[in-house]
Parts: C-alpha cells; sequence; structure tokens
C-alpha cells in the first residue's frame, strides 16, 4: 500500500517517478522491521528524501486498493509457503519453538489474517508506526554528510512525530523438554529441521557478548563449505544426508533460533540423520575445535565481510538492521575483531551450554505422494546460512 497514493501522488505514481529518476526501489518485510529502498544517482537525492517524507504521513489507503493488495500478498503467501512444503514445515517449526515470541508467527501472516485484513486496521496501525521518531534514515554512497542532513531537516522535520508506546516485553515460556513436529505435504522427499533457542546479539549480557560470535563461529565449523564436518562426514564420509547445513541468527531483536537442516540420503530415514547431527554437535562439546578449522573459518568470515562491502547496498542494510534493533551501527565495523577473538574453549562452552534438550524443537516434514507417484526419497540441496 505504500507504493499506492498519498495526498499528493496518485496511485503508483512514487514507483514511476523514481523509474523517471532512473531509479530502482522496493520493499520488505523481516520480523524486526519493515525497509524501504532506494538506488538513485547523488544529485536524484532529494527526489527520495521529498517522496518518503510524503508517503510516512500522507499515505491514502483506499478500501478498492486494499482489495486489490489483499489478492497479490494471498497469492504471494500460496506460492511461497502454501505450495512448498519446506516453507510450511520452517513455519510449522517457528511456531512450535516459540510459544510467546513474535517469532511465533509468521512474518507474511497466517491466510486468515490476511483475508480479513481492513481498511481501517491498516490505517491505524499506518497512523501509529510511520511516524519519524520510528523511522532509521540510511544513506550510503559518494555523498556529504552536511547535505544530506540538510535534506533530513527540509523534508522530515516538519512531520508531526507520534506517541510510541514502549512495547509490552513477550517473554518466551521456558522450554521443558524436546518440542517435536512432523507435517504431512505431497513433497518428493523428507526434510529435518533442528533448532536450539540461543542468545543474539541484542539479548546477550555485557559479561557473556562474546557468546553469539561464538555460535557464529559454529556454525562455521559444522557448515562452512566442503571442508566444514557436515560436508566432509555426513554427505560424504557416512552418506546419510544428500545436504545438510547449519544457520546462526546473530543480530535479531530477540533471543533466536541456531538451526540445523537437511535432507537424508536415499536409504537413510530422517531419525539417522538427527542422531547423526546430535554427534557431530556431542562431539564438540566433547572435544575442542582444531586450530586449523578456527583458522578456516576465521578466514572465511573476513573474506566474506571484504566482499560485503563492495556492495553499497548491503552497508546500508546492515546499518539501518543494526540500528532498528536496538544496536550500534558501529558493530558491523566491528564484526571480523569479534570473530578473530572466539576460542576453541568458547565454541565448546557455548555448545555444552545451549545445545540440550530443553532448547530443543525438531520438525520433520513427511512426504505424501505427488500426483499420484510415491515420494522419492534422495537428493536435493538446501543450505541454512
Amino acid at each position: 500500500m505504500m507504493f499506492k497514493e498519498t495526498k499528493n501522488l496518485k496511485p503508483n505514481e512514487f514507483s514511476q517517478i523514481i523509474a523517471e529518476n532512473g531509479g530502482e526501489q522496493n520493499a520488505f518485510t523481516g520480523r524486526d522491521y519493515t525497509a524501504y529502498f532506494q538506488k538513485l544517482h547523488k544529485d536524484r537525492l532529494e527526489v527520495s528524501f521529498k517522496h518518503e517524507a510524503d508517503r510516512m504521513r500522507n499515505l491514502v489507503i483506499s478500501e478498492d486498493e486494499l482489495l486489490k493488495e489483499r489478492e497479490v500478498v494471498a497469492e504471494e503467501r500460496r506460492m511461497r509457503t502454501d505450495d512448498n512444503p519446506k516453507s510450511m514445515l520452517r513455519e510449522s517449526f517457528n511456531a512450535t519453538a516459540f510459544v510467546n515470541s513474535p517469532y511465533h508467527h509468521p512474518v507474511i501472516g497466517w491466510m486468515s489474517d490476511i483475508n480479513h485484513y481492513q481498511a481501517d486496521d491498516l490505517r491505524a496501525w499506518y497512523q501509529k508506526w510511520y511516524a519519524p521518531n520510528n523511522a532509521t534514515v540510511v544513506v550510503v554512497g559518494d555523498v556529504e554528510p552536511q547535505a544530506v542532513l540538510a535534506l533530513a531537516k527540509e523534508y522530515f522535520a516538519s512531520l508531526q512525530p507520534e506517541q510510541i508506546a514502549t512495547l509490552k516485553p513477550q517473554i518466551e515460556v521456558e522450554q521443558k523438554g524436546i518440542r517435536e513436529i512432523k507435517v504431512k505435504a505431497p513433497a518428493e522427499l523428507p526434510y529435518l529441521m533442528m533448532g536450539w533457542k540461543i542468545p543474539v546479539v541484542a539479548t546477550a549480557s555485557e559479561s557473556n557478548a562474546w557468546e553469539p560470535y561464538a555460535l557464529e563461529v559454529m556454525a562455521g565449523i559444522l557448515d562452512g563449505g566442503n571442508s566444514a564436518r557436515f560436508a566432509k562426514e555426513l554427505v560424504r564420509e557416512q552418506q546419510v544426508a544428500t545436504s545438510v547445513g547449519a544457520g546462526n541468527s546473530l543480530f535479531s531483536r530477540l533471543k533466536d533460533l541456531f538451526v540445523v537442516a537437511g535432507t537424508p540420503a536415499n536409504g537413510k530415514t530422517v531419525d539417522e540423520l538427527k542422531s547423526a547431527v546430535i554427534e557431530q554437535i556431542e562431539r564438540i562439546k566433547n572435544e575442542p575445535v582444531t586450530q586449523q578449522e578456527l583458522d578456516r573459518v576465521k578466514a572465511q568470515v573476513v573474506a566474506e565481510a571484504v566482499y560485503e562491502r563492495d556492495s553499497v547496498f548491503y552497508q546500508a542494510m546492515q546499518i539501518g538492521m543494526l540500528e532498528t534493533i536496538g544496536l550500534d551501527w558501529k558493530l558491523s565495523d566491528q564484526y571480523v575483531e569479534n570473530i578473530n577473538a572466539v576460542t576453541a574453549e568458547q565454541i565448546q562452552a557455548v555448545a555444552k551450554k545451549f545445545f540440550i534438550d530443553d532448547k530443543l524443537t525438531t520438525a520433520e516434514l513427511v512426504p505424501l505422494p505427488l500426483d499420484g507417484r510415491r515420494p522419492l526419497a534422495a537428493p536435493g540441496g538446501n543450505h541454512v546460512r
């Protein structure tokens, strides 16, 4: 709806103006924030400021446009989730792992939510949250800081702020034992997801600020390319999986999950893959990772960080994300340093502390026949990181 009508622009005129100025624009919604962005030549920056300020306070939400957009969102959900077995599993997995956290809910919403959107709901949400005192504006590129600040003052200073209410804390219900779920859906292959509740940078205490970074390196030890343990041992040597990956959540607003997911190899079961994953984690608990593995993961991290800095879009995303979830944008510059400080003993410590039954949720995709055909039992790849 933010690309539709404002008091000063006709429906879809915003997108047309950006295109006429040689720019690109889009938006996305995550669990912690919604982001809108444009890529423009620096001499067209004022165009962006002018029209972002306009739609921040002057959006027109009409019933007709809402009905059209509601169908677009419903179709997107059908395509990305309802007709995608892995996405269905992931949605049920999150809803099982989190009981009271906002992460229980899918970002796009349940289909019943989408079908019952009302224009008044959107107007109330827009009025409450789309205000200058609840927004973070990031500009990255060959620009003069003072000129950017002048534009910000010119276009945003006159906008009326809102009284942003302090959110009530939603403390996640204490988990007492493994949570398990099976989802049946038409699919070619079975699939396994395992997730352990972990701290993130925003929730870790000052004395344990190193823990999220140790978990990040642990993910690289398990799943950092062809030399990592999962690829080497579970895929090539034991041949218990055709693919298996690990992913750590470092930057989010609330506590999150360390996720392992994969597809069992032909002739192997989900339970066998699950046992093999647990065996690898127990190995980390009992034996410190080698210096060679640590050096490999840290070298990969440094290389990836350098390559990512080549993208001004990535830099803007990182800065905006950190500030929006309540962290200092300078943390982006400290990432490599924090990773390089991780020790084998710290990895062992977080493995022992967080990879326990009382923090574990598992989800299994049970394939149903596709068009009368028997489900297959093997290949396919999925990388969690």
